[in-house]
């Protein structure tokens, strides 16, 4: 296999959503370093996001009563927030020119987990959302503190229940487990410690605005790791992100998402020492080297959001201009991904977890449905011969295996059926 078209191929799928037409083949020109130099570097504007208009979100505020009159109305608009939140965030993920910016994000968001199925309001997941692409390639510890105050984070893992009089260990246990250390890398009388720390923080459910309450707060000593001081919510965050188990955890979870979760991030890997200062776009420079690139045996499947955006780029297509919105985002939830719904604090699996025979037969027919409202032209404006070669650019495919191509062959006379062989294929599917 050409390791450079390797490579390449991966910064497109694992950095971006996929090439756009013809960015591919231009790539290729331009070279791996400079190709990886236009990918880490954000533009001064990115047009593209520009054409995402802003949502407009209202605070709902609470839910009538049952019997109240203005509640079906009130259910109808929530509703429809929550459907076109998602909907402007895949329109972000489609258009945006620097898709290593809304790539992150999303990884964050797996990472922060939060669904808006327990908070039902949109407002504080879109305020959480514009807080992770705000510090999506900054510094960790910028990130966390900010992430340890959101509204929906804390109302998601019960934080307002927490009292000096009733300490809820929920936020504590992720912020060590999930968020920041790591599994086993904390002990049982740490999470309570830092329940203490984080106590005295109430949140408005409907816009996610979060307000200090000193006489809900724990002021005492605390022993968290080791250490003892009066721990608040900024102390403890700080002193958790410190830790050397903090820097090990995040190069971990940055791997295990970009690069394999089957293989281990190597002992000497240069991706630890580059998060040394906590800087997220330093460790994906370091992730994103052409030595860790161009291995072959650093294979990943693509979510189905990562499938579907690559697919809309190819085509392109802008999900919110789909003729139904509806059927998006049930195609969607069939192949069990949807934006700011992740399926547990854990976020959602990855690699394997998302190939099975139903998930199979689901993509096949919502590529079909794409596909009948996709341009197809950089394939359709070729010769019958020149369409099957042509495939693998237009994608950003490394290699059409053999038995892809052959497949391919005797649709090669039927663009759309062609395409649709393409964006089911295995080479297509995983990011190989």
């Amino acid at each position: 296999m050409d390791t450079n078209r390797l490579a390449t191929a991966r910064l497109f799928q694992r950095f971006g959503f996929g090439p756009r037409p013809g960015e591919f083949a231009a790539a290729l020109t331009a070279g791996f370093s400079n190709t990886r130099t236009n990918l880490l570097t954000p533009p001064s504007i990115d047009y593209g996001a520009q054409r995402v208009r802003d949502l407009g979100l209202t605070d709902l505020g609470r839910r009538p009563d049952p019997n109240d009159p203005r509640s079906p109305m009130f259910s109808a608009e929530m509703k429809e927030q929550n459907k076109s939140l998602a909907v402007w965030w895949l329109d972000l993920m489609a258009l945006s020119d620097h898709t290593l910016t809304e790539r992150m994000t999303w990884f964050w968001h797996g990472h922060w987990a939060t669904a808006i199925d327990k908070l039902n309001y949109a407002l504080p997941m879109y305020v959480q959302n514009q807080t992770l692409r705000r510090h999506a390639l900054g510094n960790f510890r910028d990130m966390s503190l900010a992430m340890v105050k959101d509204g929906a984070l804390q109302f998601w893992l019960d934080g307002q229940e927490n009292t000096s009089r009733a300490p809820n260990e929920n936020l504590a246990r992720e912020l060590m487990e999930l968020f920041i250390l790591g599994v086993n890398r904390y002990t049982e009388e740490d999470v309570r410690e830092l329940a203490r720390a984080l106590t005295g923080y109430q949140v408005v459910r409907s816009n996610g605005t979060m307000t200090f309450n000193l006489r809900r707060h724990d002021p005492n000593l605390k022993t968290v790791l080791g250490k003892t001081i009066p721990f608040d919510a900024d102390t403890a965050t700080n002193y958790l992100v410190d830790q050397t188990n903090c820097q090990l955890f995040i190069s971990e979870r940055l791997w295990y998402r970009f690069i394999s979760s089957q293989e281990a991030l190597p002992k000497s890997s240069a991706v630890y020492a580059a998060f040394g200062q906590r800087s997220i776009s330093s460790a994906v420079s370091a992730i994103s080297d052409f030595g860790i690139l161009s291995n072959p045996k650093y294979s990943i499947v693509k979510s189905p959001v990562e499938w579907f955006i690559a697919s809309c780029r190819a085509l392109s297509i802008t999900p919110s201009q789909l003729n139904n919105r509806n059927q998006l985002l049930n195609f969607l939830t069939k192949l069990a991904q949807v934006p700011f719904n992740p399926p547990n604090v854990g976020g959602w699996p990855t690699d394997e977890a998302w190939l099975s025979s139903a998930s199979a037969q689901f993509r096949f027919t919502f590529a079909t449905w794409l596909i009948k409202q996709g341009d197809t032209s950089p394939i359709s404006n070729l010769a019958r011969g020149q369409r099957v070669d042509a495939i693998a650019d237009w994608l950003g495919v490394a290699e059409m295996s053999d038995r892809t191509k052959f497949a391919m062959q005797d649709a090669a006379g039927d663009p759309r059926r062609l395409t649709l062989l393409a964006l089911c294929s295995p080479e297509f599917i995983v990011s190989a």
